[in-house]
């Protein structure tokens, strides 16, 4: 940590947060609150039921019960303290708090961004080649491809806090944002962002143009397999399976995109901050919803775990 505190002469940051007006508050302290809740109940619940279900022990919902606990933390990493900061006015963060906050984000963030190519892939598997799927995705080649996506985003995000915080920050300390996000850091640096940058710009269109070639080619030999089938109850039910991955991926990697890839001129503050509570916030909310909503499994799941509990209740 001395290394860290040698590089600058501010020992803490103050985030504008969303509003500055006291009369809003309140209600979004509580909008806010109430999607939270909505996040850790949706995504704990789907990892609890998939744990809980022997029908869903497997690859598809090892990879979702994964997808749940990345959007728990990484929506943890950053809802509590704009929840605290609405409801005391206290938007100050320390030097290590925002560095801490910053590196379970980005890294959480990231490994969700590769789990979503990974499922795309598991899908491919599972419409292509359903003969082989049970020797193609083994537990094994699951878990190791999980453990990849986890150390990928940890090394990346080590990658972005360390080059981030390793610069001077000897002019304001108040992050025009209401979470410590990269840009909006780098923006308060007295030294020369150049290389960080291009770091950042290089390792985020890595992840996020990998991840999508891994999708679209998947989802590309998908759509050929299924115009094949014959039957079209087989297709029903091929693109039935992809439907809520697909939505999932449209709703993240756009916002990402949006908020991360577009030239550094054309950053609004505004526009950003309404796209990051939207990937904050609102996208782990979505995605136990989305892939819950129509899907038999889970809602079979579901109705099971509430007829032990009933019986529990009776006993």
């Amino acid at each position: 940590m001395s290394y860290l505190e040698n590089s600058t002469q501010v020992n803490e940051f103050t985030l504008l947060g969303l509003t500055h007006t006291p009369e809003l508050q309140v209600p979004l302290f509580l909008m806010f609150t109430l999607i939270y809740l909505i996040t850790l109940t949706g995504n704990l619940g789907m990892i609890t039921l998939i744990l809980l279900d022997s029908r869903l022990h497997t690859p598809m919902y090892f990879f979702l019960s994964h997808l749940s606990l990345v959007d728990c933390v990484y929506s943890s990493a950053v809802t509590p303290k704009v929840m605290a900061g609405l409801l005391t006015g206290d938007k100050v963060i320390s030097y290590s708090g925002c560095a801490a906050q910053m590196f379970f984000f980005v890294a959480f963030a990231s490994v969700d961004c590769l789990l979503l190519a990974v499922m795309a892939y598991d899908r491919h598997a599972a419409v292509c080649t359903p003969l082989h799927y049970t020797t193609t995705m083994t537990t094994s080649v699951c878990v190791h491809m999980a453990v990849a996506c986890y150390l990928w985003g940890l090394v990346e995000s080590a990658s972005y806090t360390g080059f981030t915080f390793s610069l001077s920050f000897c002019r304001s300390n108040v992050v025009h944002h209401f979470f410590c996000d990269i840009l909006p850091i780098l923006a308060l640096s007295c030294s020369d962002t150049y290389i960080n940058e291009t770091v950042l710009y290089i390792l985020t269109a890595f992840n996020v143009f990998f991840a999508l070639v891994v999708i679209l080619t998947s989802y590309l030999f998908i759509f050929i397999a299924v115009l094949r089938m014959r039957s079209a109850e087989g297709q029903k039910k091929a693109f039935s399976t992809c439907a809520s991955h697909l939505t999932a991926v449209t709703i993240f990697y756009g916002t990402i995109i949006f908020m991360y890839l577009q030239p550094s001129s054309s950053h609004a503050m505004d526009n950003d901050q309404m796209a990051s509570v939207f990937y904050t916030m609102i996208v782990p909310m979505l995605n136990p919803i989305v892939y819950s909503l129509r899907n038999k499994e889970v809602h079979r799941a579901f109705k099971k775990a509430m007829e032990k509990m009933m019986t529990l209740l009776r006993t």
